[in-house]
């Protein structure tokens, strides 16, 4: 039987799906196989999403932007689209999942204390779809 897996999509691919990945690949090994993609994918991941991660122990050093490949995105179990301004055709085969991730801009809450708001958002939700991924 094959492991599980997961594809993470945001806009630029440079901070939440990148953050969903780490963290995700943090809880639960090899066990699952995890991706990451952008819809518009930037030039880089956000510095203060990566520094946010460090603070965990999650390092994205290496890490690249990149787009969503079509194969790689037919072949997932889940698919995880982060914030509403991502959206990704969806096709048969996985399951397609929303999250909508707290925005601390929002609420006047910039730099990176926002940054940390926004990964224990995520960890929170990483965690229960381990859960459910390795079950």
């Amino acid at each position: 039987m094959s492991k599980p897996s997961v594809l993470f999509v945001c806009v630029k691919n440079g901070g939440k799906s990148q953050m969903a990945a780490g963290l995700m690949r943090a809880v639960v090994g090899d066990a699952v196989e995890v991706h990451s993609a952008g819809t518009k994918p930037g030039g880089s991941v956000n510095a203060q999403s990566a520094q946010a991660l460090l603070e965990v122990g999650v390092d994205l050093t290496g890490e690249q932007p990149k787009p969503i490949d079509p194969n790689l995105l037919a072949r997932m179990d889940y698919v995880v689209t982060l914030g509403s301004e991502a959206t990704v055709e969806q096709v048969d085969g996985p399951i397609f999942e929303n999250w909508d991730t707290d925005e601390p801009s929002s609420r006047g809450i910039e730099g990176i204390e926002r940054m940390r708001l926004v990964r224990d958002d995520i960890a929170r939700r990483v965690r229960r779809l381990a859960d459910v991924l390795t079950d």
